[in-house]
């Protein structure tokens, strides 16, 4: 880092953790030189750097300064020149004051002495202490962290670019659990191929076979494969990443944490961690609203279990209940679903002699379709959906739907062919329940397809294409799935 009064130091290279010893640590790392390396070895190097880096010093004002803010102490020296900053640190590494800027009255600089020169950095205070992305309960702390970071990324910088190299990450243990999990796969083969027929659309006018009229594709298989939900984490005590095994250093936001799996590595090393991410249940603290992929990940399950469940119930007492899935269930009671799946999981009571109406359950189904974070059409095949119901042929609209249907990720590709199936299994009750695919398509529409952008107008304007789609997946659920 340059000197300069605008200099700023960036999330990214204010990295954390304090200066502590290792004991209680629990974690085992070795005295090796860095580039002698045998994983899974814990490499200590960049920890041992942390130890040695500068200790911050207060240079203090001799006299009282009637401008000084209240979230400042005696390192507040006032609107003095820069020069005279320079004198008063001079030869003492680690030291540090604050001084308002002469150019800029009421803005405030950090002046801090690292490397034989004074460093200069716009300072800010919004409850918290900051001169970049991390923020700090004191203006000491924020010095440690500095001369921390500073001292390590002058003395490491080329070890730091070449750490994730040569990763441990094959060795934890991690993947290794990850490849005994069971791999799931769709099979959905029939011992003949079946005619395709339209209904309230133009006919195709060669005949359509099963699987030639939609293109040689290759059997979908379910790996779900899932990234990992990585968000910045502040480690008490030392740490040591998990992908790269070295030390996190710093002295808070040292590095990031999956909140899924609790996967803690740098933020460097996240970028190259594979799409692995295997949830703990512990982590997931809820059934509804939680991303789709990372509840049947944490259940080793196919669907969600609310899919499975609600399915399962309907059919069994609710297929000739009249406008199924369009009359609404007492929210109350719809909302008493919803917690009670998020309370007790799989447990949870749905039976006839705990809710009798029908449509209470149909109601929670629709419900935590609509609270997914990420709809089962995900937002990035949204537009993919849309473009193909506008599609007039109607061979060429099926062969588009079913490329956007492949692109799906498999968890989402899974529980829409589940649902599919189960929608056309109801309009085959379409004399007692008046639910033809046409109207599930209404209901269902902007339920399972959100447009990216929350705009009004947008979804005004799509809700003819997004029934249209779910329509068609229904009437022809056996060619597209």
């Amino acid at each position: 880092m340059a000197a300069s009064s605008n200099s700023s130091l960036s999330g990214s290279s204010m990295s954390s953790a304090s200066h502590q010893t290792h004991a209680g640590c629990g974690i085992p790392y070795s005295t090796t030189d860095p580039d002698d390396y045998q994983p899974p070895i814990w490499k200590s190097y960049l920890y041992q750097l942390q130890q040695e880096a500068p200790r911050p010093k207060r240079v203090t004002c001799p006299q009282e300064m009637e401008t000084r803010p209240k979230y400042y102490g005696r390192e507040f020296h006032g609107m003095i020149p820069r020069e005279y900053a320079d004198q008063l640190l001079a030869g003492v590494e680690g030291a540090y004051l604050i001084r308002e800027s002469q150019r800029q009255p009421g803005t405030h600089t950090l002046a801090l002495r690292f490397g034989d020169q004074t460093l200069n950095y716009r300072l800010f205070y919004d409850g918290k202490h900051f001169v970049g992305e991390k923020r700090f309960e004191s203006v000491h702390d924020l010095v440690t962290d500095a001369l921390i970071t500073l001292y390590i990324e002058t003395k490491a910088a080329e070890y730091i670019a070449k750490m994730t190299t040569n990763p441990i990450y094959e060795h934890l243990g991690y993947t290794s659990l990850i490849k005994d999990k069971m791999v799931h796969r769709l099979s959905r083969a029939r011992s003949e191929p079946r005619r395709v027929t339209f209904q309230r659309e133009e006919r195709i006018s060669s005949p359509l076979l099963r699987r030639s009229a939609l293109k040689d594709t290759p059997e979908k298989q379910c790996s779900y494969e899932k990234i990992h939900n990585f968000k910045v984490h502040t480690f008490r005590g030392p740490h040591w990443c998990e992908y790269c095994a070295n030390f996190m250093w710093g002295l808070i936001a040292q590095g990031v944490r999956c909140s899924d799996c609790g996967l803690n590595v740098h933020k460097q090393c996240s970028k190259l961690v594979p799409s692995d991410c295997q949830p703990d249940l512990r982590r997931i603290k809820k059934v509804f609203s939680c991303d789709l992929t990372t509840l049947v990940k944490a259940h080793n399950t196919m669907r969600p279990m609310v899919v499975d469940m609600c399915i399962r119930e309907i059919e069994l007492r609710g297929m000739k209940s009249e406008g199924l899935y369009r009359v609404s269930g007492f929210s109350e009671h719809i909302e008493d679903v919803r917690l009670s799946f998020d309370r007790d999981g799989e447990k949870v009571d749905i039976s006839a002699s705990a809710y009798a109406d029908i449509n209470i359950i149909a109601g929670a189904l629709k419900l935590y379709f609509r609270d997914l974070p990420i709809p089962v059409i995900t937002f990035d095949l949204y537009s993919t959906f849309i473009q193909a119901a506008k599609i007039p042929n109607a061979e060429c609209r099926l062969e588009a739907i079913h490329e956007g249907l492949l692109q799906l990720p498999p968890a989402h590709y899974e529980t829409l062919r589940y649902l599919m199936a189960h929608l056309r299994r109801v309009t085959m009750f379409e004399k007692y329940n008046l639910m033809s695919a046409e109207n599930l398509g209404i209901v269902f529409g902007p339920t399972l397809m959100q447009a990216p952008e929350q705009n009004a107008l947008t979804t005004l304007n799509d809700m003819r294409q997004q029934k249209l789609v779910v329509q068609l997946m229904i009437e022809h659920e056996d060619v597209l799935f």
